[in-house]
């Protein structure tokens, strides 16, 4: 199998040279990825196209999936899914209903390499990066369990691994899912989630136009490093300005996730140290309660203290949310599923 082309991993242009180098004329190219981002896994299904064609495919090409090892499914309607790999290897995907839509929340590593303490994924450490078409093909696994009357519209690179820590990767990914030829997602609707790998930040915004969400999940150095190990190498100082030259289309914010843990970074003085280090950000800040777990000594601060930092917050004029956790009761926070498997 290893000898055969891999159709998920290649964008339009090298496909249609794939098509060149095999006599064929560059349209074959649109014809099957119309098939493959449909869904269709089977060239002998792909109907449109000649059999011979479709014989030539299966000899030299293949289609990539993902296998559904597990589903687990919340009161709120939060899907979590674990799919192995084909090198046996497991990632997470969590499907979140809105009123009218549903966001997926996409792994782009197996692991992770960052450490951040309050993440059970960093427990594993890094295994491998996502290929691209390991990354698109969780998407392509979830679509047809999806209700046709709620769509799948908004994607977040917010589950396993650091998404710029693939970067190559990731990018390709984003090109084949927002391509019209591909997966044609809005780029508004796609937003990529980084601890702060600060030369990577506005590199992502010149290659590829979708929303940047930024961890602070501190206000000063020495907190945010014991929590976030990899402020140790690029602290805030440099975040903020690697934030600063990311190219932010007009009318777009940066989000600024801070993830709240109780007596250790949720205090009222912490909450105005953030406003004064956002100023003169275009910035929206999700403040997300810690969602806890027995193997992490962590917990989530009381609500009134919740609404007293967002309130400081929203004083300062910043547009301020509170995420609520969801799907708790299926260990829906990143690495927690895959957690109960290792």
């Amino acid at each position: 199998m290893t000898h055969l082309v891999d159709l998920n991993e290649l964008t339009l242009p090298e496909l249609e040279q794939l098509m060149a180098g095999w006599g064929q004329p560059p349209y074959r190219a649109r014809q099957v990825l119309k098939w493959l981002y449909k869904g269709v896994g089977d060239f002998e299904l792909m109907t449109d196209m000649a059999r011979p064609f479709r014989q030539e495919l299966a000899r030299k090409a293949r289609i990539s999936r993902l296998r559904l090892e597990q589903e687990r499914q919340a009161k709120d309607g939060c899907r979590k899914f674990l799919f192995a790999l084909e090198d046996g290897n497991l990632v997470e995907s969590v499907l979140i209903p809105e009123e009218d839509h549903y966001t997926l929340c996409l792994s782009s590593q197996v692991g992770c390499a960052m450490g951040c303490r309050f993440c059970l994924t960093a427990r594993r450490g890094l295994v491998r990066n996502l290929k691209a078409g390991e990354i698109v093909n969780q998407i392509l696994a979830v679509k047809p369990l999806l209700p046709p009357d709620h769509p799948l519209t908004n994607l977040v690179f917010m589950g396993m691994g650091e998404p710029l820590a693939n970067l190559g990767a990731l990018v390709r990914a984003l090109s084949i899912i927002t391509a019209p030829w591909g997966l044609n997602f809005s780029r508004r609707r796609v937003t990529v989630s980084t601890v702060g790998l600060a030369p990577f930040i506005p590199r992502l915004g010149q290659e590829v136009r979708v929303n940047l969400t930024v961890s602070l999940n501190a206000v000063d150095n020495e907190t945010r490093s014991r929590l976030m190990p990899i402020n140790r190498r690029y602290p805030l100082e440099e975040v903020l300005a690697a934030c600063r030259a990311f190219p932010l289309p007009r009318h777009r914010r940066i989000t600024f996730a801070y993830v709240l843990l109780n007596g250790i970074n949720d205090d009222p003085a912490q909450a105005r140290e953030l406003a004064r280090l956002l100023k003169g950000f275009r910035a929206k800040i999700n403040l997300i309660p810690f969602n806890p777990y027995p193997q992490l000594p962590f917990a989530p601060p009381p609500e009134a203290r919740v609404l007293q930092f967002q309130e400081i917050l929203r004083e300062a004029h910043y547009p301020v949310f509170v995420r609520e956790s969801r799907g708790q009761e299926i260990a829906a926070a990143c690495g927690q599923l895959v957690g109960e498997r290792s």
